[in-house]
C-alpha cells in the first residue's frame, strides 16, 4: 500500500513539472492583436492609436494583468460613481476595489476614450494633431493621469521601440472578416463588424460607405439608421463615425460632458450614447441650439434651473 502510494505521489509530481509554463503574452503579440481595436477606438473618438496601445500595454503589462485576463480591463478604470456594468473586485490601494468588467478589449479601448474625453481637464489633447503622440503622452502627465514621474518617458519609449507611430496615419478600417450578425451568406453581404457600445448595436462607417450599402449590409431599413442616429436624409456620411443600428439610451454612462471646440450636440449625443432629444431636454436647451467649448452638458440627471 505504501509503495502504490509513493508511486502516486511521484506521478502527480512528474505530471505538475511537466505542465507548461503559464503563456504570457510578449508586446509583439498584444500589438499583433489589439491594433485594429486601437485604430477603430482612434477614428471614433479621436485617441492616437499609438497612445491607446502604449497605454494599455504599459499598464495591463502587455495584457497579462489579472484585470486584462478576467475583466478586459486594460486601463485600471475602477466602477466609480455611475457605473451600472458588472465588476471585478480586487485589491489595491485599498481591500476589495471595485474595478470596472468588460465583455471585449475594444469596450475597454471604449471606456477609456469616453473617460478621457468626458474630463475637462484632458479637453486640450483632443485639439492636439492625431499624430502628435508626443504631445499627447506629455499632456497626459500634465493633466495629471499618472503619478508616475517617468510616465511620458515610458510611453514614448514603448512607442518609439515598437513604432506604434504608425496607426496613427491610418486613414481607413482595417481589414475585417467579422461577418454581420444577420447572417447571411458572404456572397450576399459584405463583411462587416458588429460592435458595442453600452449594449447598442453599432459600426464604424468606412471610406465609400453610403446609407443604402449600410442598410444592406446590415439588414436595416433606412428610416432605422436616421432614426436611430437623429440623422436627416440630406446628412453626409464621414469615414470613422460611429453609425448605431440600435436606438440609443435616455442617458448616458458619464454624469457629465465638458464641450470642447467644435463638438455639437449631435456629435455628443453619438459619442455618449444618449438620445439627442434627451441631451436636450436635460440641459434645458431647445432643438437647434448649440453649447459653447468649455459648457457643462448633464448627461444623466436634469440640470438644474437657474
Amino acid at each position: 500500500m505504501k509503495i502504490r502510494f509513493t508511486i502516486i505521489l511521484l506521478s502527480l509530481s512528474f505530471l505538475m513539472l511537466a505542465q507548461p509554463a503559464e503563456h504570457k503574452m510578449t508586446a509583439v503579440q498584444y500589438i499583433e492583436k489589439f491594433k485594429d481595436d486601437a485604430i477603430k477606438e482612434m477614428l471614433a473618438h479621436g485617441v492616437p492609436a499609438s497612445i491607446t496601445l502604449s497605454q494599455g500595454m504599459l499598464e495591463s503589462g502587455n495584457g497579462n494583468s489579472d484585470l486584462a485576463v478576467y475583466a478586459n480591463n486594460h486601463f485600471g478604470i475602477k466602477c466609480h460613481k455611475g457605473w451600472e456594468g458588472p465588476s471585478y473586485i480586487k485589491d489595491d490601494d485599498a481591500k476589495d476595489e471595485c474595478f470596472r468588467k468588460y465583455p471585449s478589449v475594444l469596450e475597454s479601448y471604449a471606456d477609456h476614450s469616453q473617460f478621457l474625453r468626458s474630463r475637462s481637464r484632458y479637453a486640450f489633447l483632443f485639439e492636439l494633431k492625431r499624430t502628435d503622440y508626443k504631445g499627447w503622452a506629455k499632456g497626459l502627465k500634465e493633466a495629471g493621469y499618472a503619478t508616475d514621474p517617468r510616465y511620458t518617458e515610458r510611453l514614448l519609449e514603448i512607442i518609439e521601440t515598437h513604432q506604434l507611430y504608425k496607426y496613427d496615419e491610418v486613414e481607413g478600417m482595417p481589414t475585417i472578416n467579422v461577418l454581420t450578425e444577420t447572417k447571411k451568406h458572404p456572397e450576399t453581404i459584405e463583411a462587416r463588424e458588429i460592435l458595442r457600445f453600452r449594449m447598442i448595436k453599432y459600426i464604424i462607417v468606412k471610406p465609400g460607405d453610403t446609407f443604402y450599402k449600410i442598410a444592406k449590409d446590415t439588414d436595416k431599413d433606412l428610416w432605422q439608421l436616421y432614426k436611430y442616429n437623429d440623422l436627416e436624409d440630406n446628412d453626409k456620411l464621414i469615414a470613422g463615425q460611429k453609425l448605431y443600428l440600435q436606438p440609443k439610451r435616455n442617458k448616458a454612462k458619464e454624469p457629465f460632458h465638458t464641450v470642447k471646440k467644435g463638438e455639437t450636440m449631435k456629435s455628443i449625443s453619438q459619442l455618449h450614447g444618449i438620445k439627442l432629444k434627451k441631451l436636450y431636454k436635460k440641459n434645458n436647451m431647445t432643438p437647434g441650439q448649440e453649447p459653447k467649448p468649455g459648457d457643462k452638458l448633464y448627461l444623466r440627471k436634469n440640470k438644474p434651473t437657474e
